[in-house]
């Protein structure tokens, strides 16, 4: 069953905070993501954000709760019980094709030898899914990419411990900080929850940003990993700007605005023939 439906005028219309109006895929996509860093939220406030009205809200959360990945509350709308321990494996799947050949592109990048840190995103996990060459080591908050890599072609696996984040089957903190800046990784692969033009590369969750924000600056070469599902999409916290990373993998063309903020960035478009 769709989830979409006619857009509303409303809809079409430029946003008083400057951005344009999304149609209502994009808008449940969004709210999904909200819940799962704030696990409920209330009906006002969505409102405000996507500058639509309440009664646009409540029938996307109708819709999210009729496809079962929502609860409605009085005033708002939360994630149903015991979704967080799926919340990871439903974004690795969520667009697993695109992730795919993107994770296949991006382990072109690899040689035999190479120290890599791989952090928590799905795409990130594809990568990890891909990667043949022998006697790496890696360097990984994920537990997915732990486990993926563990025992594979004498690969040496160190896990940044710390808290678990059960929702992102990873861990992050100052403990997982501290532990993965004593290494300088050749490449460090990033996925990366939103790409705006004109707010950089963005995510949803402070702890994954800061974590990227930190280490970012320890390897050689930033590879941003992101499908074209994520362009132009608004997220909620402003992780790298495009002058801190040096290659960005994706599945389709981002189009001329973000080409044109990425003027130093070499962009490499993965198609199924790669």
């Amino acid at each position: 069953m769709s989830l979409t439906s006619p857009l509303e005028p409303t809809e079409l219309a430029q946003s008083s905070n400057g951005f344009k109006q999304m149609n209502q895929s994009a808008r449940l996509h969004e709210i999904l993501e909200l819940l799962e860093v704030n696990s409920s939220c209330s009906i006002t406030e969505l409102a405000l954000r996507f500058a639509v009205s309440e009664e646009t809200i409540r029938r996307d959360v109708r819709a999210l709760e009729n496809s079962g990945r929502v609860r409605k509350v009085h005033g708002g709308v939360r994630l149903p019980d015991n979704v967080f321990e799926a919340a990871y494996h439903q974004r690795i799947n969520e667009n697993g094709a695109l992730k795919r050949i993107i994770g296949l592109k991006a382990a072109e990048l690899v040689k035999d030898g190479m120290t890599l840190l791989i952090d928590s995103g799905s795409s990130t996990y594809w990568l990890a899914k891909a990667l043949k060459a022998r006697n790496l080591t890696i360097i990984t908050n994920a537990i997915e990419v732990a486990r993926e890599m563990t025992g594979r072609n004498n690969a040496r696996v160190y896990f940044a411990g710390g808290e678990i984040f059960d929702n992102y089957c990873s861990c992050f903190g100052a403990e997982t900080q501290t532990f993965m800046q004593r290494f300088t990784p050749e490449i460090a692969f990033f996925s990366i929850g939103a790409i705006e033009s004109q707010r950089g590369l963005l995510d949803y969750f402070l702890p994954e940003a800061e974590l990227k924000r930190a280490i970012a600056p320890l390897a050689r070469k930033v590879v941003v990993l992101v499908d074209s599902t994520k362009f132009e999409r608004h997220g909620l916290i402003r992780t790298l700007d495009f002058k801190d990373i040096h290659v960005l993998i994706t599945d389709a063309d981002p189009g001329a605005e973000l080409r044109k903020v990425m003027d130093g960035v070499e962009i490499q478009i993965a198609t199924p023939s790669n």
